[in-house]
């Protein structure tokens, strides 16, 4: 049964947080001054199972969801995650993804092939080593991502995309460098908006550096026209270069949200369904299957939850709302 919500958006993409824990310390996003040594992760008996994670995805496949993405935290933090890729990569006509920060990718990206993972999208925010180990916060060099989303690339983890979260007068002077590089690379770059998600990254409207802003910039030394969603509720809206060499993308969801069109529901690493990236509280899953809920049961409370969704946090985003309490960004996949 395709599920819609209370404004007609259907069920079609699932983000699953595997670990809310992460190895960086980005300061959009898990800024260290407060997700420091001693902060209290979730101990692993709170954290979904493979088999709880796999059992609650065929439901939501079963609900109309045909992408699933693997998301943390940090998702090559948790141990044997190739056993969870394999599970999933049973399922049908599901398109099978996950997002890493590239520490990791280049150890691991082979099981995760031979386990089914069709593609990787890895973050990187700037090619200069002293801007990106500012921004990740733990000294972590640019050459070492790249070396895993070349590994990633060459055991057929592709087209690989690039996400680059762009905050004014941090990074803003590494958009051109990363358009060039890696439109030779023939890697997707996708540029996001600095978003006011959680509570914890002191988010400011003087910091977003606009779609329309990056798009200028760009297409003033390498020509760009925009191209059509490959589907409805894509997030990024794609524009590739009119030389042929390749695409970018954007998302806006600071200066021209998407609401209307979202079809995103995201499961936390405790089993909590969210959805909204904006989102205050979730509605816990974990509980109904530790105990003893039947499939059927799950089943309805997904339909529940979902026929009554009504978010439009993008659309509404003003002084009010962003100072709400929100669901922490990594908490929750992004």
């Amino acid at each position: 049964m395709i599920l819609t919500d209370s404004l007609n958006r259907p069920l079609r993409d699932l983000r699953i947080s595997v670990t809310d824990r992460c190895n960086f310390r980005c300061v959009y996003c898990m800024p260290k001054e407060i997700f420091g040594s001693d902060y209290p992760f979730l101990p692993r008996a709170q954290i979904l199972t493979f088999e709880e994670i796999a059992r609650l995805a065929r439901i939501f496949v079963r609900h109309g969801v045909r992408k699933i993405r693997l998301t943390g935290g940090e998702p090559l933090v948790r141990r044997d995650l190739h056993l969870l890729v394999a599970m999933l990569a049973d399922l049908p006509d599901l398109d099978l993804t996950l997002t890493t920060n590239g520490s990791l990718l280049a150890r691991q990206a082979q099981l995760l092939r031979n386990a089914g993972l069709k593609r990787v999208t890895v973050s990187l925010d700037s090619l200069d080593d002293g801007v990106f180990k500012a921004m990740n916060d733990v000294d972590f060099p640019v050459e070492k991502v790249l070396e895993g989303m070349d590994t990633a690339a060459r055991v057929g983890l592709g087209p690989i995309k690039v996400n680059m979260v762009v905050k004014r007068g941090v990074n803003e002077s590494s958009i051109l460098p990363m358009a060039h590089f890696f439109r030779k690379k023939g890697y997707i770059l996708r540029f996001i908006e600095y978003m006011d998600v959680g509570h914890t990254n002191g988010w400011r409207m003087d910091d977003v550096v606009s779609a329309n802003e990056i798009i200028r910039m760009i297409d003033a030394e390498i020509p760009l026209e925009p191209i059509e969603p490959n589907y409805r509720g894509e997030v990024a809206g794609r524009w590739r270069y009119k030389d042929g060499s390749g695409e970018i993308g954007v998302v806006a969801s600071v200066t021209q949200p998407f609401c209307r069109d979202c079809n995103r529901a995201r499961l936390s690493a405790e089993g909590d369904l969210y959805t909204c990236l904006f989102a205050v509280t979730g509605y816990n899953l974990r509980n109904l299957i530790r105990g003893g809920a039947t499939d059927e049961e799950i089943s309805q409370a997904v339909v529940s939850v979902w026929n009554k969704r009504s978010d439009r946090y993008s659309e509404l985003r003003s002084e009010n709302t962003t100072s709400l309490p929100k669901v922490e960004m990594w908490h929750i996949g992004g």
